[in-house]
């Protein structure tokens, strides 16, 4: 019996069916977890995700874990040595705009926000359920142009609406799955 699966989600490649099924669309909390995957989205741009999320362990690695603090240190030799690193993205600008990024967040938690909180306080704490019953998604919405630009604002790179939609159905903020998926949250 075949699950019924957005149509985005390649059976081909495990790795992406767990995520449509255990993440994409998932409300996350996790600190950590919204930090990579609000780089992951900005090193996706121009690619496809399944390119990026195929590359996820080794820049988990790369990226020393996401931990914004080293990250933040990162001086050229570390630039050099991710730029030779075939398991990612080897573009110079997305490499520095996760050392940028890694900046930027520390300065939120300087503010006494998390990133959670931050990120949540744009929705009031609840995932807002896409209905789009005709089978097209927005690209981006006014919501996702709002926070754009507050991002770009605060320092962030790579955060343009249409990366920062992709990114809020990526931590659940929006959750857009197809009215044939299985994991559809919208009424019937």
């Amino acid at each position: 019996m075949t699950i019924p699966r957005c149509s985005w989600a390649n059976p081909a490649n495990p790795r992406y069916l767990d995520y449509h099924d255990h993440e994409w669309g998932t409300p996350c909390h996790d600190e950590n977890r919204l930090f990579e995957m609000l780089n992951l989205e900005g090193a996706q741009a121009g690619l496809s995700w399944e390119t990026v999320l195929n590359k996820r362990d080794t820049y988990r690695a790369a990226f020393d874990d996401w931990d914004p603090e080293k990250i933040a240190r990162y001086d050229e030799a570390k630039v050099a040595e991710l730029l030779a690193n075939p398991g990612i993205v080897r573009n110079k600008l997305k490499v520095a705009a996760a050392i940028s990024n890694a900046k930027a967040y520390l300065a939120l938690r300087a503010e006494g926000q998390t990133l959670d909180s931050y990120l949540w306080a744009y929705v009031n704490g609840k995932p807002i359920v896409g209905d789009w019953s005709d089978g097209t998604r927005p690209s981006k919405t006014a919501l996702s142009d709002r926070l754009s630009k507050d991002l770009s604002k605060r320092g962030f790179k790579f955060v343009g609406s249409t990366i920062i939609y992709a990114y809020m159905q990526g931590i659940g903020m929006v959750d857009d799955h197809a009215p044939h998926c299985f994991r559809y949250a919208g009424t019937k």
